[in-house]
């Protein structure tokens, strides 16, 4: 085969520093919108954001040419440095340390999709936690750890 092909959706969560809710909504469409900014310059197709207000959700085509811990480094740091550079909050806003990134199917996308539209009424039935450990037993980490 002479030419490479790949199609590779990643389904990434993100939260704050110790889950703090300091993603209001004053600013919550600024920050994603900024996020799928950063995103298409690595060139990294966004097909959806939303969250709540102590994490983020998104659903990404990966570049080949890097790694989902690359895109996601860059999406974090340069995020962070946004919020706090225009003072929209009192307090330093810092992402937690880690992230998950998940594959997600062709045949599977719109299902995270609307998953991913729907958090916030999806977060009146399930906390973070019990999301975030699904999470990890649906793709075979088993009980993984929330800083």
């Amino acid at each position: 085969m002479g030419k490479s092909y790949t199609k590779i959706w990643v389904h990434c969560v993100w939260s704050t520093k110790n889950r703090a809710r300091l993603i209001h909504p004053t600013f919550e469409a600024e920050l994603y919108d900024f996020i799928r900014a950063e995103l298409r310059k690595m060139n990294c197709s966004v097909r959806i954001i939303n969250g709540m207000p102590d994490h983020v959700h998104c659903l990404f085509l990966l570049n080949p040419q890097m790694t989902a811990t690359d895109v996601v480094k860059q999406i974090k740091g340069s995020s962070s440095y946004f919020i706090n550079s225009k003072n929209y909050l009192p307090v330093k806003f810092i992402w937690q340390r880690g992230f998950g990134a998940f594959s997600v199917s062709e045949s599977g996308k719109e299902r995270v999709f609307e998953y991913i539209k729907n958090q916030k009424r999806h977060h009146n039935k399930k906390s973070f936690d019990d999301e975030y450990t699904q999470f990890g037993r649906l793709h075979g980490f088993g009980n993984i750890e929330l800083d």
